[in-house]
């Protein structure tokens, strides 16, 4: 493969945009566990089960958007690398690091669609608790 110094320059928008998305996701968790935090606190003994189950969904979603983050910075890391091994014409390297920063990247990404489907669970525990209080 034949690559220049724009070929691994067009993952930056990409990678900017994805860690973007990625630090609200973080944060809107952050907020969420923030809340639960309180709501705990408040509950009686019947409701804690199912904050518990949140607490555990809200953990390994943490650990997954900790990893899409680490993966995505890999990724325009060793692209801006990539992007130096051109610049002093080590192009067999070159394309490895492109490879790699694009691997790193797609494995962001299905992180990041793994979190999803755990983050739909979350809310499907939400909405257990609102049926329990509509049963009442």
């Amino acid at each position: 493969m034949d690559i220049n110094i724009n070929t691994p320059a067009l993952l930056f928008p990409a990678v900017s945009l994805i860690m973007l998305a990625y630090t609200n996701r973080f944060l809107a968790l952050a907020s969420v566990v923030r809340n639960l935090h309180d709501r705990y606190h408040n509950l009686d003994d019947t409701k804690k089960p199912l904050i518990h189950a949140q607490i555990k969904n809200l953990r390994i979603r943490m650990r997954i958007i900790r990893n899409m983050q680490i993966l995505g910075v890999s990724s325009f890391i060793i692209a801006i690398v990539c992007m130096y091994a051109i610049t002093i014409g080590k192009m067999e390297t070159a394309s490895f690091l492109f490879a790699a920063s694009l691997v790193l990247f797609a494995i962001s990404l299905i992180l990041s669609l793994w979190e999803l489907f755990i983050s739909t669970r979350s809310i499907e525990i939400e909405l257990s608790d609102l049926e329990l209080d509509a049963d009442d």
